[in-house]
């Protein structure tokens, strides 16, 4: 997970701040010290490293922290902002062009990186926003890259560019501008060739394709988990081609967090958005003080309510309100609410993003997470295992039934009697939680969770 290390050992560090009732220079060294040793086994730049202890400790080390009542949780206040400023501030929209102009978009990298998924991904987030994509195949020599970004953009429901592996990369850009502008699209995203490693070659058709097509905006895609030689990537594609943003890949599988904290200081380019998993959907915007607040275990509220409301309809879930208020929720209710949970990435991945649980829970932290993760799997096999009519109306499932769910969802004969007795008892709670809270009255007070 992503931060993983970086955030146990920041913990650890805060933790023996918290419990001093006044802070002395010398704690505030001694603290920041383990902090330095930190960022740097997470793979931070020296350099940056290095600027960043010393700008919070000529903050920290100061009457406003000395003095002060919580003087531990100043200096967590201080590295949160100064975390802040070290990504970046603040967040960086891609730029688009207005109405029917056409904004054109090279992404560049390197082979392996997720350029192309990434392309897809960045389509379909751009069509979500009422514009109207196009993805050109400009990767004319890696095997399979033009079919790859076909099928994925086939799953976006994006047009895909394509004139074959015979035609020169800069042709194929230019024929696709075109292309756009005859079929009023307003967004045309070039996914160029990577390579194993940084080469002339590679980098001379980039600029060839810059100079015939006029490119809006250069994006590199670098993988995360490649720590200081993602860094050094953009450092060599920003001096060579020139780039104005970078989207991290697989941050989600880097558990240092070195990229994501160095690559704005070094090349003075923002991230715009990190890819949080495989999924078309796991590409997120980046903003800075959501990243700090994660990787200082403080949770991410605002991505929760984000991803919920990207997630839940609200007609639809108005309407399970009423159902739930009147108790007449059935278990195609039940599935559809476990369903809206798993496109959030589950119980684990909602519990990481609130305050106090942190963004890299583990195992350990959470010994029944995975239980509930398995039971919530073996309850939706039970469900999809019942007929229509069983789902909705669970009292007409007698013994013989019971069998027969049980057979078909591979679990015992007494898990689905479990499941079923759950259920009818989260059906008369719910009958009796508004007279509970005061009755009709006071319903406007009423609140009722997400899921049963």
């Amino acid at each position: 997970m992503a931060f993983e290390s970086l955030t146990e050992k920041l913990q650890n560090v805060f933790k023996s701040l918290r419990g001093k009732g006044r802070l002395t220079e010398a704690d505030v060294k001694t603290a920041l010290k383990e902090v330095k040793i930190a960022l740097l086994e997470a793979d931070v730049n020296f350099r940056v490293v290095k600027n960043f202890v010393s700008a919070v400790q000529e903050r920290a080390v100061g009457q406003d922290v000395m003095n002060g009542l919580n003087p531990g949780q100043m200096v967590i206040k201080i590295v949160n902002e100064e975390l802040v400023s070290l990504m970046g501030s603040e967040t960086t929209e891609l730029k688009l062009l207005p109405g029917n102009e056409i904004t054109i978009i090279m992404m560049v990298g390197l082979q392996g990186a997720g350029k192309t998924t990434t392309a897809a991904k960045l389509a379909g987030k751009l069509k979500a926003k009422g514009r109207q994509p196009l993805l050109a195949a400009c990767d004319v020599y890696r095997p399979a890259a033009i079919r790859q970004l076909q099928i994925n953009g086939e799953k976006q429901g994006v047009e895909v560019f394509t004139m074959g592996e015979n035609h020169s990369p800069v042709d194929i850009a230019r024929a696709a501008v075109e292309h756009a502008a005859s079929h009023n699209q307003n967004v045309v995203l070039l996914d160029t060739a990577g390579r194993l490693h940084i080469d002339e070659d590679m980098m001379d058709e980039l600029v060839r394709i810059r100079n015939a097509v006029p490119v809006t905006q250069t994006i590199l895609v670098v993988d995360a988990m490649t720590g200081q030689d993602a860094v050094n990537a953009a450092s060599s594609f920003n001096e060579k081609v020139g780039i104005d943003g970078v989207i991290l890949t697989k941050l989600d599988g880097d558990t240092r967090g070195g990229a994501a904290l160095s690559i704005r200081q070094v090349t003075g380019k923002p991230i715009l958005y990190i890819g949080m998993g495989e999924k078309l959907s796991d590409l997120e915007q980046f903003y800075p003080d959501r990243m700090a607040s994660r990787i200082l275990g403080m949770g991410d509220v605002m991505s929760l309510i984000e991803k919920v409301q990207a997630q839940v309809d609200e007609e639809q879930a108005r309407e399970m309100e009423q159902k739930l208020r009147k108790a007449s929720f059935n278990l195609n209710d039940y599935l559809d609410q476990m369903q809206q949970m798993k496109k959030m990435g589950g119980i684990g991945e909602i519990m990481k993003m609130l305050p106090g649980m942190g963004l890299n829970m583990k195992a350990k932290d959470m010994p029944d997470m995975d239980v509930t993760e398995k039971q919530m799997a073996r309850t939706e096999a039970i469900i999809r295992s019942m007929t229509p009519k069983e789902r909705e109306n669970p009292d007409i499932i007698n013994a013989s039934r019971r069998i027969r769910i049980a057979r078909g969802a591979g679990v015992d004969q007494a898990e689905v009697g479990r499941l079923l007795k759950q259920f009818e008892q989260g059906r008369k709670m719910m009958k009796q939680l508004p007279g509970m809270m005061g009755g009709r009255g006071k319903r406007g007070r009423f609140k009722l969770p997400f899921g049963l």
